[in-house]
């Protein structure tokens, strides 16, 4: 194998492949990445057992071939090279090194048999349709903060997409807080099985989602998902458990209402809770006509007060949130004001986006 190919180019693949690699690895082929070179395209393919993301590159391809290499290896020697440099790939079978040349830059690199590189085989995905990336974008970024991150609960550790009265949905949950977003049903996702995808492609799809701006394919069976973006295709395997009965815990008789600036909201938000305590990090809404206290009282360092005026309907209310989560949620509203719906002290709280009736959250309230 080798192969001449624009710095800038191979460096965008590898950053986009060496991201799915593991820093530890048990399986030393895991370590690397699988380069093969022919018909003026290197393609680099890089796994964690659990996902795996090929991309192509167009090269000058002297001679065919493909070889393994350390991935997080190769990011950080062409990261390095200077912007514009043509970098030469080669592979000598009798010495076994990957040799890397740029300018009087020159890397041997240990490699291994790309026959020992594990094939996914993504099998059967009957189940395909195609939509913007701007659409899928909306979905996974606005649900993906309530991932849980606890371990036990692996069910709730991804994003539970699925269809439900034509739409395609995506709720993230991790018992605190609520994420449902939704969009119209994209032609060829009807029928689809409810699946979850795991956090880490979650990452991965959003940073190649972030790169791009076109379509993205979307192919799914009960248990595994593609995205093609571009030249990039990122297969992975679903979590395998299932998500719990979300609609019982969004409360749909909340007699309360509060609009506020959500900007402003956030704002006063994130100033009170400088003080709060990194354990509970408690603010309390002290709720009445016209205006609403936020107030943080931290025995250790002092307390903070701001008030803001809102539009409130109902009596008088005393309510304590988690300052990150309630950061969290307001941070998802694009539109001027955010929307509150009410109960009691105890109770779940439902947070709308006035710009955005296919987005809603909870939030569970804690004691202050």
């Amino acid at each position: 194998m080798k192969i001449t190919i624009e710095r800038g180019a191979l460096l965008k693949a590898l950053n986009h492949v060496q991201s799915v690699v593991e820093r530890r690895n048990t399986i030393p082929i895991l370590a690397n990445v699988l380069l093969s070179a022919e018909n003026g395209q290197l393609s680099l393919t890089a796994t964690d057992l659990d996902i795996e993301i090929v991309e192509g590159v167009p090269a000058d391809t002297a001679s065919h071939g493909g070889t393994t290499a350390s991935a997080h290896m190769m990011y950080d020697i062409v990261r390095k090279l200077p912007d514009g440099a043509q970098v030469e790939i080669s592979h000598d079978q009798a010495t076994g090194k990957v040799t890397l040349v740029a300018g009087r830059s020159r890397f041997a690199l240990q490699s291994l048999p790309r026959e020992d590189f594990p094939a996914a085989a993504a099998g059967d995905l009957p189940y395909s349709f195609d939509l913007t990336t701007k659409e899928l974008f909306r979905l996974v970024e606005k649900t993906r903060f309530a991932i849980s991150t606890e371990e036990t609960r692996y069910y709730l550790n991804g994003i539970y997409l699925h269809t439900v009265d034509g739409k395609l949905r995506a709720v993230a949950t991790d018992g605190h807080r609520l994420a449902r977003v939704d969009m119209e049903l994209p032609h060829g996702a009807d029928g689809m099985p409810g699946i979850i995808v795991p956090r880490k492609t979650v990452t991965e799809l959003l940073k190649l989602l972030e790169a791009s701006d076109g379509t993205v394919s979307v192919a799914v069976s009960d248990t595994k998902i593609r995205f093609v973006v571009g030249d990039v295709t990122l297969t992975s395997k679903l979590i395998d458990g299932t998500f719990p009965d979300y609609d019982r815990v969004i409360p749909s008789e909340n007699d309360k209402t509060m609009e506020v600036d959500g900007k402003l909201f956030a704002a006063a938000v994130d100033r009170v809770s400088t003080i709060s305590t990194e354990r509970s990090r408690a603010v309390k809404l002290d709720l009445d006509d016209g205006r609403v206290t936020l107030a943080v009282n931290n025995p250790d360092s002092g307390s903070a007060t701001e008030e803001l005026g809102v539009d409130y309907k109902g009596d008088a209310l005393e309510i304590g949130f988690n300052a990150r989560y309630l950061l969290d949620i307001t941070q998802q509203l694009d539109g001027a004001a955010a929307h509150f719906e009410l109960s009691d002290a105890g109770s779940p709280t439902v947070v709308r986006d006035s710009d955005d009736p296919h987005a809603l959250y909870v939030l569970m309230p804690m004691r202050v």
